[in-house]
């Protein structure tokens, strides 16, 4: 409720939206046939909160982690593994509590149309404070530390998972798709799935110019509110160079790469971007335009789905 310049969650709301370091909001539950929605008769699996010191962010945090129904930690076939990251003023839990993402893994399993695997959603920040960080520059390569470094192998150690890259994957949305682009395209030898939702990637090292703020230039056809503010346009040097080896030899590397955006979006314009940076670099990917979204959960879901 907004009421005189005052902002206050509905007390008599159960559902509620958490996020780093702040009050969070409100949530409504709208049912119908969607990927998200728990399906009945369907084995649910487990999700399970972890905490540790990151050295490397210099700060304690969490990360959770799904197992799915009739999970074996002695199965003779390692699971695979997704590593799904979230946005902007989110935390660790956020693509559960919020993008329900364990509910669509259940249904996709339970339907055969997903293999049962692992999720890992780590703290998406590389600095300690969070958020109030986050636009440093030395926020991303660090954050790729906390996840190949600290992460992954706290993960592989404790869960029956899979070292084997054909078989690992990372994705995410808006900070978390400029992230999971970042960690996932310059450690191919680790991660052959790649996935990225509306990414933000003027989070990228270097991607708003020397002075630090965001291209100027005119707004993309079709780009609309949404996103984090205006119509950002990223320095072109940019991705050579956060993507220094990048080129049509990683196609051998990349079983998919990912990149969706809606039209209504303002990221739409720095997605167009670098889907055309990566066709000069004779990149394969997968580019999707959603008609008349913006910056929202259902989108993300869906392209989890």
């Amino acid at each position: 409720f907004s009421a005189d310049g005052i902002t206050l969650n509905d007390p008599a709301n159960p559902l509620f939206k958490t996020s780093y370091g702040s009050a969070g909001s409100s949530l409504v539950h709208v049912g119908g046939a969607v990927s998200w929605e728990p399906a009945a008769g369907v084995a649910r699996g487990a999700v399970t909160r972890h905490f540790y010191h990151s050295a490397v962010a210099g700060d304690d945090r969490d990360y959770w982690v799904y197992t799915p129904a009739n999970y074996d930690a002695k199965r003779k076939e390692a699971y695979p593994v997704l590593y799904l990251l979230h946005g902007l003023g989110d935390e660790a839990g956020s693509w559960i509590a919020t993008g329900a993402a364990n509910v669509i893994l259940d249904n996709l399993i339970a339907q055969g149309k997903a293999k049962p695997m692992i999720m890992v959603n780590p703290l998406g920040y590389g600095n300690a404070g969070g958020p109030g960080g986050a636009m440093g520059a030395e926020m991303l390569p660090a954050y790729a530390r906390t996840v190949v470094e600290e992460v992954m192998p706290q993960v592989e150690k404790a869960y029956n998972v899979t070292r084997d890259r054909n078989q690992r994957a990372i994705a995410g949305l808006s900070m978390g798709g400029a992230e999971a682009t970042f960690v996932g395209l310059n450690h191919l030898d680790k991660f052959a799935w790649v996935g990225s939702f509306s990414g933000a990637y003027v989070m990228w090292p270097g991607a708003r110019g020397a002075r630090g703020a965001a291209t100027p230039g005119a707004a993309p056809a079709g780009a609309g509110r949404g996103g984090r503010g205006g119509t950002p346009i990223i320095d072109a040097e940019a991705m050579p160079k956060n993507f220094p080896k990048l080129d049509a030899k990683a196609n051998s590397q990349i079983r998919l790469l990912w990149v969706a955006c809606g039209t209504a979006d303002s990221l739409v314009g720095v997605n167009r971007q670098f889907r055309d940076w990566l066709n000069t670099q004779d990149v394969k990917l997968t580019y999707i335009e959603i008609p008349e979204i913006g910056h929202v959960w259902p989108l993300w879901r869906q392209n989890l789905t």
